[in-house]
């Protein structure tokens, strides 16, 4: 048994599993990020709007991918459920969402500079613009979890990185994960990305360049849908789901999708660093 500092009893609840999987996604992960933020800092002095959109979301997934070594201890030998459970876990989803929201951004970006070539030349604020936004989403982020703070205290959580199964989030975190941090950026992406597809594909230029980027495009949206999809079903599966009175002694069939789709969640911040470099090389040289 493991006691916190809160006088909380809770199971020592060892998952090799959750380890296992997550140790590549670390791994692989540091590799494709560090050598995105070098590449970043490396060329500071040519930096475009693009290239800010872009650190910022190294930045995102980098630092979701610094605590995951938290996660893998947790899995193998337990973390003590004490607040700093309620930080990793707050770390782990604003780093996340940080990832969506700027990965929304250089949606919206990239199908401004397609739709409107001439205007989108001749805007000077472009990198100041950039800036803003990027601050913006982290202080939306912070002030969110500011005022919902309490929702993942330790008195509510099973384990350092699980809820209690009988603690569900409040439906108003529910209505703002869902509607606010995925299906708001997944329409835009996808507006945008089918956008700058059908734009592509319709133009007299068919390069192997031109084709290239429509690809890129396309993957980039499947990976975004793919990724972040299951996760926000679990939300909403788990919420609605009554657990058994021996919640504490089963794994519930929504508490284990909600634990697969985290980490497939997971695994975009891999991804990321490696389309959008592409997609930097082809459309932004």
């Amino acid at each position: 048994m493991c006691i916190n500092n809160t006088n909380i009893t809770t199971n020592c609840h060892v998952e090799p599993l959750q380890g296992l999987a997550y140790s590549p996604v670390f791994l692989l992960g540091a590799l494709v990020n560090a050598a995105a933020l070098h590449a970043f800092i490396s060329k500071r002095d040519s930096w475009t709007d693009t290239h800010i959109y872009m650190f910022n979301l190294a930045v995102a997934d980098f630092a979701f991918i610094l605590f995951l070594p938290f996660r893998i201890y947790d899995a193998f030998g337990c973390l003590e459920k004490t607040t700093f459970c309620t930080f990793l876990l707050y770390m782990h989803f604003i780093n996340m969402y940080a990832s969506i929201m700027t990965m929304t951004a250089i949606s919206i970006q990239r199908y401004l500079i397609i739709r409107f070539p001439l205007q989108a030349r001749f805007w000077r604020k472009k990198k100041e613009a950039a800036f803003v936004v990027c601050l913006f989403i982290w202080a939306t982020l912070l002030t969110i979890c500011a005022i919902f703070r309490k929702e993942n205290y330790p008195e509510n959580l099973w384990t350092c990185y699980e809820r209690r199964k009988d603690q569900a989030l409040k439906i108003q975190v529910i209505g703002i994960l869902i509607c606010m941090g995925f299906l708001t950026p997944l329409v835009i992406i996808v507006f945008c990305s089918s956008q700058i597809i059908s734009i592509l594909t319709k133009t007299d230029d068919k390069s192997e360049q031109r084709k290239s980027i429509v690809y890129i495009v396309k993957a980039n949206m499947i990976v975004f849908i793919v990724c972040y999809t299951p996760i926000h079903v679990a939300f909403l599966v788990n919420y609605m789901y009554t657990p058994p009175l021996n919640w504490q002694e089963v794994s519930t069939p929504p508490h284990v999708y909600l634990l697969v789709s985290e980490w497939i969640a997971a695994t975009n911040c891999c991804f990321d660093s490696i389309s959008y470099y592409f997609l930097l090389k082809r459309f932004y040289s």
